[in-house]
């Protein structure tokens, strides 16, 4: 979960309340502390509040808690002579592009940094590592609209930031520290997306980096927000970006969109309607609360609500992507209201419980696989097929979720495999050695299955590394099985093994395409096998 430093000079600034008694509260809305330093906290925040990444969006949602300001935020936006043209050759590559000025702006080395850390929190928490969505940030006063987001060849040259030089796109991809992180993405396209200004220059080559011509510093005073993706969250991350800059004073004004023959002005920060009853929200909260005390509740959440017979109409802020269900507003009634005011109530229904023979083995695998030096990690169940077939080299079928939330979650997973070198990829420009695991349920022939899958990647990852984990792993757990030879599209040909017996799997070294699919130089060696169930 993101991790937000907040400096208490610049909350108090924003907040107009000493930072001691905001960090004291601050776990009411749903955060926990994870340090406090000489003049600053690091709290943790939950994925489902991206509008809560930077210190600005924390100020807002305090200020609305200790009853300073309440109700939804008011952002004045208005036009500018900004255009940007899109051209249809971005719509086989990354086809979403909103974007917004910002003016009177007051940069510092601080707010630089804060900023950056907003981009990339959302590039994880929005974006599925930049995936789905990209920002790029630019000084305005350095390029001339208008704009035009258009696609180019791998020739193409320009000086990308943090460098001094001219690279063409292909040495971007190859050399430069962020090309190399992000090129998976534009894996397998012969035209890459680009920003131009009128002259030509280079804003940005989303989802990669920006030009250094457009670096923002602290003599920046207005900005250019691009956000580009394959999804509509491109919209939320433009929302929460210009938000927070909005609540230091800066001024939000708008880009219109020529694409096709369709305008689309940016950033729509108009507020969404949704009702909630109120005999429900006294059935979740489990307190008979009064229509005022819920309207009071939804405006110090920082939400407009009027009565309207039985239900309450609740106006939500654009920058709010969280809020999907009536449940989620009612969730805030709560948190508006005080968790420590709601009385706590033993049910009254007698039980009497035991460990699940399946955990009680499973907490005993974890024992174990701790004790080989590896480390447990959680991952989705839900994903793709791109990466759970086509980056793996394997064939199969998979359970389909028939209306899924977006293209990396189409399927069931059939393997933990594919999950953990995904894992991989994202910290692979951490230190090595790495070594995790994870066990936890997977879908084969539609049945639930109780599979455990790990991975070492490091210089000397190799077979004789993995069988003698594997072999550990049997040991300690008293299984019996057969070692033979098998072949496996996703492990190198003749160094992976199958397992037949008490349990069965698969166990080798990870094949060099698949390695280079999922970004990893170094070697891994993995295994995966299914466990009683």
């Amino acid at each position: 979960m993101p991790v937000i430093h907040l400096e208490f000079k610049d909350l108090e600034y924003l907040t107009g309340i000493p930072a001691e008694k905001v960090i004291e509260r601050i776990p009411m809305i749903g955060a926990d502390i994870e340090r406090i330093g000489d003049g600053f906290a690091d709290v943790e925040f939950f994925p489902n509040r991206p509008d809560m990444y930077s210190v600005e969006g924390v100020a807002r949602a305090m200020k609305g808690f200790f009853g300073i300001e309440k109700g939804a935020p008011k952002y004045s936006v208005s036009p500018s002579e900004v255009e940007l043209r899109v051209d249809p050759s971005v719509k086989s590559v990354r086809p979403l592009v909103v974007s917004a000025v910002i003016r009177d702006v007051r940069m510092s080395d601080e707010l630089i940094e804060s900023l950056m850390h907003l981009q990339e929190h959302l590039h994880w928490g929005l974006g599925r590592n930049r995936r789905k969505v990209s920002i790029g940030v630019h000084d305005l006063s350095k390029v001339k609209p208008p704009f035009t987001y258009t696609t180019v060849d791998e020739n193409f040259s320009f000086v990308p930031l943090d460098f001094d030089e001219e690279m063409t796109i292909r040495e971007i991809l190859e050399k430069h520290p962020k090309g190399r992180a992000f090129s998976f993405i534009l894996e397998g396209f012969d035209r890459f997306p680009v920003i131009l200004d009128r002259d030509g220059n280079v804003l940005s080559f989303p989802p990669v980096i920006n030009g250094e011509l457009t670096r923002v510093t602290e003599r920046t005073r207005e900005l250019f927000i691009d956000v580009t993706g394959t999804e509509k969250a491109v919209s939320t991350a433009l929302n929460i970006i210009v938000t927070a800059l909005a609540e230091r004073g800066f001024r939000i004004q708008s880009v219109r969109i020529f694409d096709g023959n369709e305008l689309i002005i940016t950033p729509d920060l108009r507020e969404r309607c949704m009702e909630v009853s109120l005999s429900e929200v006294r059935e979740l909260i489990g307190v008979n609360l009064s229509p005022e005390e819920c309207i009071e509740a939804l405006r110090r959440m920082r939400y407009d609500a009027e009565l309207s017979g039985e239900k309450i109409k609740v106006r939500i802020p654009a920058y709010r992507a969280d809020i999907m269900h009536p449940w989620d507003i009612i969730e805030d009634v709560a948190i508006g209201y005080g968790y420590d005011r709601i009385p706590s109530i033993f049910p009254e229904i007698p039980s009497i419980s035991s460990e699940h023979e399946v955990e009680r083995m499973n907490n005993r695998v974890r024992e174990v696989m701790i004790g080989l030096g590896f480390t447990e990690v959680i991952t989705f169940t839900l994903t793709s097929e791109k990466i759970h077939f086509e980056m793996m080299r394997r064939k199969g079928e998979a359970l389909r979720i028939a209306n899924p939330a977006s293209e990396e979650q189409r399927i069931f997973r059939s393997s933990i495999l594919p999950m953990l070198l995904e894992v991989l990829s994202l910290n692979r420009h951490y230190p090595m050695p790495h070594k995790i695991f994870e066990v936890g349920d997977v879908i084969v022939n539609e049945r639930r299955r109780n599979h455990l899958a790990g991975v070492s990647m490091h210089a000397n990852a190799d077979f004789s590394e993995i069988k003698g984990i594997v072999l550990s792993l049997l040991r300690e757990m008293g299984y019996k099985a057969e070692i033979s030879e098998t072949e496996d599209p996703a492990f190198i040909e003749g160094r992976v093994a199958e397992l037949r017996g008490d349990v069965s799997g698969v166990f080798g070294e990870i094949h060099p395409e698949v390695l280079l699919n999922f970004g990893l130089d170094h070697p891994v060696s993995a295994f995966e096998i299914e466990l009683p169930y």
